[in-house]
């Protein structure tokens, strides 16, 4: 196989296959989602048959548990699949809609309408329900899309694939509309980080290497994150209860996520009541902690922290600690270390909570909430595509609207201009 050439002819299928999908009607993209999530049930067998060799290849190659609990499917993880293309179909198709138009002293009517990017690339590792969330949110918005799962997954990625280009094709739409690239071949990624003649945007997935590859080789925009460096940071004014509910939740309910808290900050005042009853609670969960001095002094039989763990995104049941004089140094360490992906306040101040709203520039910022719910799902979204720390274009969990722009339109009468 000629990457260069099998990649360029994918990108070239996609164009096309873009132009019909931007216009197609609401009713077709519901269909085929609808089609795809029956067909996704209806071939469990194949998928899991397909998804055992892999899981068998990895197991050989030594990969971690983080990332084979990534890979596995399960009858729930692909029914959540086939939930989650009915969740899409069930979302407000924006394509299409047009601001209200308003007149300009010349006599032209000026407005903007929805439309869609036209074609995505998505290049992501290990899970391979990311290959149905991925087509169907792109599907939904009027794009076309070429996935690039891991070479991990390869045998997975395919048996999903074939059920979207079924689904697509059962509905009277393009298959290329949803592409998912054959080969393991690295070079292929390479290739398609130069397509910008054929792919509008690229979203990575995956970890910080193959993310910062991306930013670097692409020639299109990159919609990314880094790190998910997430802290909770615990008040002096804040409800004991709910603080002790949240940092446990923020850190054990899923150790290998981008929302997972890495780091948890807590009030001087208060930080023996609450670490006393953390700490042990920590312990019996298997999360290793590496504290600053002071919460050695309550904690003895943590780590000490380094400078580098404030750096760190575990993805794992390790986290660091720091207890801090109050609000404002809380700020400053956030400001200093965190990735701008998502931090929380716990606290019954309202003052101190709008300040924190404030002047954390993260994409998601919480209140009393763990910041595991910063995900495309619970945000109302249906699914998501990945998280933005970006500033431009899109923020935060990648839904609908991250996938689309916005053009002029101009509503005239025979007007020129004078």
């Amino acid at each position: 196989m000629d990457i260069k050439e099998y990649i360029q002819d994918t990108g070239k299928r996609a164009r096309a296959a873009s132009r019909i999908m931007a216009r197609t009607d609401s009713n077709t993209k519901n269909q085929a989602l609808l089609k795809i999530a029956d067909l996704i049930m209806e071939s469990q067998a194949k998928l899991l048959e397909a998804n055992a060799l892999d899981l068998a290849a990895a197991k050989a190659n030594g990969l971690d548990a983080a990332l084979l609990d990534r890979l596995e499917l399960t009858p729930e993880r692909i029914k959540a699949m086939a939930d989650g293309l009915r969740q899409v179909a069930d979302l407000q198709d924006i394509i299409g809609e047009i601001t209200p138009t308003e007149e300009m002293p010349s006599g032209i009517k000026v407005g903007r309408m929805r439309v869609p990017l036209g074609v995505i690339g998505i290049i992501y590792e290990s899970r391979p329900n990311v290959t149905a969330d991925a087509a169907a949110l792109c599907l939904k918005s009027g794009n076309a899309t070429i996935l690039r799962g891991g070479s991990e997954a390869v045998n997975s990625n395919q048996a999903i694939a074939a059920c979207i280009k079924e689904g697509l094709k059962a509905c009277g739409l393009p298959d290329d509309a949803a592409q998912v690239i054959e080969t393991t071949d690295r070079a292929a990624v390479g290739e398609l980080l130069k397509m910008d003649k054929y792919v509008d945007v690229i979203v990575p997935r995956g970890g910080k290497g193959l993310i910062e590859r991306v930013s670097k080789e692409a020639r299109m925009p990159v919609i990314k994150h880094l790190d998910g460096i997430c802290h909770v940071y615990i008040d002096d004014h804040a409800d004991l209860d709910k603080a002790i509910k949240i940092a446990y939740n923020a850190k054990t309910q899923r150790y290998g996520t981008c929302n997972t808290m890495e780091c948890l900050l807590v009030a001087e005042s208060i930080a023996e009541q609450v670490l006393s009853k953390l700490g042990p609670m920590y312990e019996d969960a298997g999360v290793e902690i590496r504290g600053c001095d002071k919460s050695l002094k309550i904690l003895p039989n943590i780590k000490k922290a380094t400078d580098e763990d404030y750096h760190t995104e575990y993805l794992a049941p390790i986290m660091s600690l720091r207890i801090v004089s109050g609000l404002e140094e809380a700020l400053s360490h956030i400001h200093e270390y965190s990735s701008d992906h998502t931090d929380a306040i716990v606290t019954e101040d309202k003052d101190n909570a709008d300040r924190f709203l404030r002047e954390v520039d993260s994409s998601s910022v919480m209140v009393n909430a763990s910041p595991r719910f910063a995900d495309g799902f619970e945000y109302g979204l249906g699914a998501e595509i990945g998280i933005s720390t970006d500033k431009f274009h899109a923020r935060g969990p990648v839904g609908l609207e991250g996938l689309t722009s916005q053009k002029y339109i101009v509503i005239g009468d025979g007007h020129i201009r004078e």
